[in-house]
């Protein structure tokens, strides 16, 4: 595939180092994309890592490294929130994770290639879905209606011409299919202000909240981070990068909900009765790559990772999903979703 850019994992010696992978533990790479933390956490120590992604083309890329690693390696397709059959499935007697690693949003080698359809950098076909199964980003500008696009476009992308956007798509449609990603960006820059230096494309947005909808991304992290709270061990480290404010938001409210710091408790604070604090958090502000990293990998510009360790205490149980829209269009996606 030349002219693609190989994928580089985002903060990894910051994520490993977190895990600080032991000989004899278990470990999960819920988003494996091209290998890089799985090839990492496996090179430090004697352990066992399953790793997890719902793309079929990741799953073939990741494959010749089952013959690499002497059995510690396995490989599985599908969802994260589906982590816990899938840990029953692929490792033998598992009772629990030492260590899961999070690397969310796009993998670069799905912005590169075109026929996926995530980007607008070169014109494919509208798609957009991870597990190449279920209704495409095409499916959804087709047949979804004028306001629930605005809707999307504004609770998934914080596009502020949503309406704008939504309503300049469903006049063009009623002339004509749109099918490709170039179709769908000319449609957004038709009516928004151009581009100006140091801007992002106005069609970022718009393509992004269509990503994150097609796939159910925000509420795939709700049930994935609701999943390991019940599967990491005592001590078991959680390590999550994010992109973008909306994921960051889930994995801070998440871990403030159920979290204390690790460092600095405040003596004034006043002694609440409730359910104890089923993680520690291990840094009150998200870390970020340093320079070096910035400068060589774009992917990392926005990049932020928290990290918590889980106590001995219970899992304080399900949430409800905080990205859950009110309006059938977004109600029959859930009903129909597909994972692969």
């Amino acid at each position: 595939m030349s002219g693609q850019t190989l994928h580089q994992s985002v903060l990894l010696n910051e994520v490993v180092d977190a895990l600080g992978p032991q000989n004899g533990g278990c470990y999960l790479d819920a988003t494996f994309g091209n290998g890089g933390y799985s090839r990492s956490i496996l090179d430090t120590a004697s352990c066992t890592l399953l790793a997890i992604d719902r793309d079929p083309d990741a799953i073939a890329r990741g494959a010749p490294m089952l013959a690499e690693y002497d059995g510690r390696f396995h490989l599985a397709e599908g969802c994260f929130s589906d982590m816990t059959a899938l840990l029953q499935a692929h490792l033998a007697g598992f009772d629990g994770l030492d260590g899961a690693a999070f690397d969310l949003g796009v993998c670069s080698t799905q912005l590169d290639q075109p026929e996926r359809g995530f980007s607008f950098r070169a014109d494919g076909p509208l798609d957009m879905r991870m597990s190449k199964s279920g209704q495409s980003a095409a499916d959804i500008v087709m047949q979804t209606d004028e306001a629930d696009l605005a809707r999307i476009f504004w609770e998934y992308g914080e596009e502020k011409a949503s309406r704008r956007i939504a309503k300049a798509i469903c006049r063009v449609r009623e002339e004509t299919e749109i099918t490709s990603t170039g179709q769908l960006a000319a449609i957004i820059h038709s009516v928004m202000p151009a581009k100006r230096p140091g801007q992002i494309d106005p069609a970022t947005r718009s393509f992004q909240a269509l990503r994150i909808f097609v796939n159910r991304e925000l509420d795939e992290l709700t049930a994935g981070l609701e999943a390991v709270e019940r599967l990491l061990r005592p001590g078991g480290i959680l390590a999550v990068v994010s992109f973008h404010s909306l994921e960051d938001r889930i994995v801070k409210r998440f871990l403030a909900s159920r979290g204390q710091h690790a460092s600095r408790p405040s003596r004034h604070r006043p002694v609440i009765d409730g359910p104890a604090p089923s993680f520690e958090i291990l840094s009150r502000k998200a870390i970020l790559p340093i320079e070096d990293e910035r400068n060589q990998n774009s992917r990392a510009r926005s990049a932020k990772l928290r990290i918590a360790r889980r106590t001995d205490a219970p899992p304080l149980g399900m949430a409800a999903a905080p990205y859950s829209t009110a309006n059938q269009a977004t109600r029959s996606h859930k009903e129909s979703k597909q994972c692969g």
